[in-house]
């Protein structure tokens, strides 16, 4: 067999050189200065063992080559260039057929090649890549992998077996490729795709663990309800992936990621077939997917501009941070998608001991119930305040009970403007669920729906693993000392000190602003526009860095917590609060209008 590699990016060029140099019969479609380059000179190519030259025979398209019947046509095109590839090769003569005759072997990232060349070719084979490369200079090309340049997952598509793959698969291993056939392909790739998802982050801002697991959670539950499973590459396969591992080396520095490399060259980039593969299925599935379409479109400009790698603001990113508020309209679509949120029914309110019963009479349908005192806190210890916070293993556990899975969405509720609802809220974004909600407006928001009574079916167990420190939090010690704005959320007659209904001393922090949470919401409800939270919070001094937010017992701050991120602002929870504060007589205590 000979192999036509069609394009000579870093892919391309690295396969094709070490099928040259394993003396498989190979020939590698390049143009432009590249591919005069290496018409030239050869490619001179970089692995870490050293360097060499390799003059690997090459021509600039189709009309250069005459096929041959056993000819196989490899794709290492990017994904947006696939289109065009197909209509130049698809119907070139082969023999006594045409090319679309011939099998095809993608070895590109996304999902949608396979798919594009399954139209055309009756046989189309396909890889997910393990194969850290660099082509930023034309004619030279990096393979940077420690001891293979690469490793490849290779499979039919779009499943199954074929005999033809086991020749192939032998002269990839000749060619010094680590390969692994695979009955399942899609699987593969879409893991791989989960990966590819920092591709963009990377390229423009630099590495970021934090937003591309939000983006990697997204594609997850677009995967879902997609019906698409994802291979876990690193735990799955039969080939350890540290074969492949890059090796930095200070002569030539890594670019980064293709996407990275693809914008230090000035060209086009893959983003609409990685984050915008993940957009596309959510908008066909009811998925919806904030932060890959904000990355994705950042990431157009970037290459539309031709701006260079890791200049862009991450402030730039409007989605980081899912937002805090949900409609009754756009719950009822979600509740009603392939991939609905885990909804929990939060209804507690001081001197109100029935919030379940209040639950059984009536609830969003699918809705968890949720015990304030005895889930969202631990017991209470008078030096440690009325809620302090739960153990992250206790708060794991019930988690877990309530349906909770990694990438989830929540939406939490309770019928009293919230004030319950955003204890769950904070604790678990505190927690590490990234995507947590509140029904703006609670149950009364549900409006007309109908409601579901009783106990309800039992959630399937989730398996959601949570990490606490993911939402600032003060202490006593540092409320005591705040060098910032501390806002005070209870009603204005406790902050002054006139009554006391459950604490044991009256009054508030000295230095704390009053600013009762009950303020941040409308007659009938629901958290006030954004412009009126702003305005309001900017009047008390709260629209610097330093904010910091307590309450009676740690419940309505995280409400006021809320509502300062509607409105743009981080806050610290001092979860003690004044429960706390109050037991200790050794703190000091002001009374009054005044901070």
């Amino acid at each position: 067999m000979r192999y036509i590699i069609i394009g000579a990016g870093a892919i391309g060029s690295t396969v094709a050189a070490q099928l040259h140099l394993a003396e498989v019969p190979v020939l590698l479609i390049a143009r432009g200065e590249h591919g005069e380059a290496i018409r030239e000179r050869g490619l001179r190519y970089f692995r870490p063992s050293g360097e060499q030259v390799v003059r690997v025979p090459v021509a600039g398209g189709a009309e250069e080559v005459e096929l041959k019947p056993d000819d196989v046509l490899v794709l290492a095109t990017k994904t947006q260039d696939t289109e065009a590839v197909l209509q130049e090769w698809s119907w070139r003569p082969a023999g006594d057929g045409v090319a679309a005759d011939l099998p095809v072997v993608s070895l590109q990232n996304g999902l949608e090649n396979e798919r594009a060349a399954l139209r055309r070719f009756r046989t189309v084979f396909g890889a997910a890549l393990w194969q850290p490369a660099t082509f930023v200079r034309a004619g030279e090309v990096s393979a940077d992998g420690a001891e293979k340049p690469g490793i490849f997952w290779l499979g039919r598509y779009p499943s199954g077996d074929d005999p033809r793959l086991s020749g192939i698969a032998e002269d990839f291993r000749a060619a010094d490729f680590a390969v692994q056939i695979v009955p399942d392909l899609v699987r593969w790739k879409a893991g791989k795709l989960l990966g590819n998802l920092g591709n963009a982050v990377e390229a423009l801002y630099g590495r970021n663990e934090r937003v591309t697991a939000q983006l990697q959670a997204e594609a997850r539950r677009v995967f879902a309800a997609a019906g698409i499973s994802a291979a876990d590459l690193v735990a799955e396969s039969e080939i350890p992936i540290s074969l492949a591992k890059a090796v930095e080396n200070s002569t030539r520095p890594r670019v980064g990621s293709s996407t990275s490399q693809s914008l230090a060259r000035g060209r086009s980039v893959e983003g609409d077939f990685l984050n915008g593969e993940i957009v596309l299925l959510g908008r066909l599935h009811g998925v919806p997917t904030p932060l890959n379409e904000a990355v994705q479109h950042r990431l157009g400009l970037a290459a539309e501009r031709q701006e260079q790698p890791g200049t862009a603001d991450l402030d730039e990113l409007p989605m980081a941070v899912p937002p805090v508020l949900i409609s009754g309209e756009e719950l009822a679509r979600q509740l009603e998608s392939a991939d609905p949120p885990v909804l929990l029914d939060v209804r507690w309110a001081l001197g109100d001991p029935h919030g379940h019963q209040h639950y059984l009479d009536g609830h969003i349908p699918g809705a968890v119930y949720v015990d304030l005192d005895t889930e969202l806190a631990a017991p209470p210890v008078p030096t440690e305040g009325r809620h302090p916070l739960p153990d992250i293993d206790a708060l794991q556990a019930a988690a877990r009970r309530w349906g909770i899975r990694e990438g989830s969405r929540v939406v939490a509720y309770d019928n009293g403007g919230n004030l319950a609802a955003a204890r769950a809220w904070w604790l678990l974004r505190w927690a590490g669920v990234s995507d947590v909600r509140l029904l703006d407006g609670g149950l009364p928001a549900w409006g007309d729906r109908p409601l579901e009574t009783g106990f309800g079916p039992s959630p399937e167990p989730g398996d959601v693993v949570l990490k606490p420190g993911n939402m600032p939090v003060i202490d006593m010690d540092e409320a005591g000392q705040f060098d910032g704005v501390l806002l005070d959320a209870r009603a204005a007659e406790r902050y002054r000190g006139e009554q006391e209904p459950v604490d044991p001393r009256a009054g508030h922090i000295p230095g704390a602003v009053s600013a009762p949470t009950g303020e941040n919401l409308t007659a009938d409800g629901h958290f006030r526009p954004v412009d009126e939270l702003a305005a309001r919070f900017s009047s008390l001094g709260a629209d610097g860095d330093r904010v910091a937010v307590y309450c009676g017992s740690g419940v309505t701050a995280a409400h006021e917590v809320a509502a300062l991120a509607v409105a743009g602002i981080e806050a610290a929870l001092y979860p003690g609060s004044w429960s706390q504060w109050s037991n200790h007589p050794d703190r000091p205590v002001a009374t009054g209008p005044n901070p």
